[in-house]
């Protein structure tokens, strides 16, 4: 079995990870020395996380909200331009039909 970085296991239990995935997170964290790169386990575990982080960061700043307003926002935008855009052309087509 592949050497267990202890601390990283202890660390990653206290932050309420699950055990297993703590264990497996360990053991890739356990291959690690000076010599060699990090496997490929041990980047996704942390790309993984990286990825967890920012969407509870999204969700803590209330990020789903404001994109929801924006959007709603950006709808009601559209649609103010296109009844200037519908105005206009008619206002043309009126000036175009009494010069004729």
């Amino acid at each position: 079995m592949a050497k267990r970085d202890q601390d990283v296991f202890d660390r990653l239990r206290k932050s309420g990870v699950r055990k297993k995935v703590a264990g497996n997170v360990a053991d890739a964290f356990g291959k690690i020395d000076g010599r060699n790169k990090a496997p490929k386990s041990a980047k996704k575990a942390l790309d993984d996380f990286r990825g967890l982080v920012g969407e509870l960061e999204d969700r803590v700043t209330g990020g789903p909200e404001r994109r929801k307003a924006a959007a709603k926002k950006a709808a009601r935008t559209r649609k103010t331009k296109a009844n200037a855009r519908s105005t206009a052309a008619k206002k043309g087509a009126r000036t175009r039909a009494k010069a004729k």
